[in-house]
């Protein structure tokens, strides 16, 4: 029995594709949640950590580049980074070339948190490849 929408329709096998995926999606982010919990870092730190090591082109971002990649509003991510910088994983800079902008750089202390964990997310990654299941557009196609 398939489902009316915004004028299409999805049937059973959409809905066993797209609840496959968002189980498996969950799987991997509660791996992380009690990984980074285990290292004494909160799942948000560890995303923060991630985002300003790996933010294309350079190794620190502005707060409001990092809201956007954590999908986040500004103010949380400034609340984000003040704590990340009471436990001394991360430290603001003013931009030289614009005074009004401040930088998110990583310490030594969350250079070194974020190496591990990042590689243990990286082997459990490497462990999901062909298991982790993606819906194709043949699947996510109407009955």
């Amino acid at each position: 029995m398939a489902t009316k929408g915004d004028g299409g329709s999805i049937g059973k096998r959409q809905y066993e594709a797209l609840a496959t995926f968002r189980y498996q999606l969950r799987l991997y982010l509660r791996y992380s949640e009690e990984m980074t919990r285990r290292h004494g870092i909160t799942p948000l730190q560890y995303q923060l950590l991630l985002h300003v090591k790996g933010f294309p082109g350079r190794e620190h971002a502005s707060v409001t580049e990092l809201a956007e990649r954590l999908q986040a509003k500004h103010h949380g991510v400034v609340a984000l980074v003040t704590r990340s910088e009471a436990a001394g994983l991360v430290k603001r800079k003013v931009s030289d070339v614009d005074r009004r902008l401040v930088h998110v750089h990583l310490t030594a202390k969350g250079e070194q948190k974020l190496a591990r964990l990042a590689d243990l997310h990286r082997r459990e990654l490497l462990q999901l490849q062909g298991r982790f299941f993606v819906p194709d557009a043949e699947t996510l196609q109407g009955d």
